[in-house]
């Protein structure tokens, strides 16, 4: 039972009980790679503001994969509001609810109704790096060059 369960594409879910708004989290087209996920509450948020907002999801990742929390790209472009801290991590040990903390880039207040998608969810593989001190690293072509230095 244990394999079964411990299936990538298999994620066992859990919603609040208390709560009768929870939406699971649903792919909206046949070849989205990020999952709709959804507000439990309703706020405001005013131009300059950030909040949690809970979605009521609990999740079980597989060991080995990781949940990313990113923006959905309308409410940024059309609102600017986008999830605070870039893209949210969740950790496959992780069994609390899904939060979302949005903040509000905008220049008008921005409702969220309960129900309302707020963010995607994107599930991936994911390994623990071993690091290793060294002295020297290996020379690239490109080498120490950063922050655009690839682009024109």
């Amino acid at each position: 039972m244990k394999q079964e369960r411990y299936n990538p594409n298999r994620i066992v879910v859990r919603y609040t009980t208390d709560n009768c708004s929870v939406k699971e989290p649903v792919y909206s087209s046949q070849e989205a790679a990020g999952a709709d996920i959804s507000s439990t509450m309703q706020t405001t948020l005013a131009p300059g503001e950030h909040k949690v907002v809970t979605t009521g999801v609990y999740l079980e990742l597989s060991p080995g994969f990781v949940g990313y929390v990113h923006a959905r790209s309308g409410m940024a472009a059309n609102h600017g509001v986008t999830v605070l801290n870039g893209t949210g991590v969740i950790d496959s040990d992780y069994r609390g609810e899904l939060k979302v903390i949005l903040i509000n880039h905008g220049k008008k207040e921005y409702a969220i109704n309960t129900g309302d998608r707020i963010a995607q969810l994107i599930i991936v593989p994911s390994c623990q790096a071993i690091f290793v001190r060294s002295d020297k690293i290996d020379e690239t072509d490109r080498g120490q060059g950063g922050l655009g230095s690839t682009g024109t």
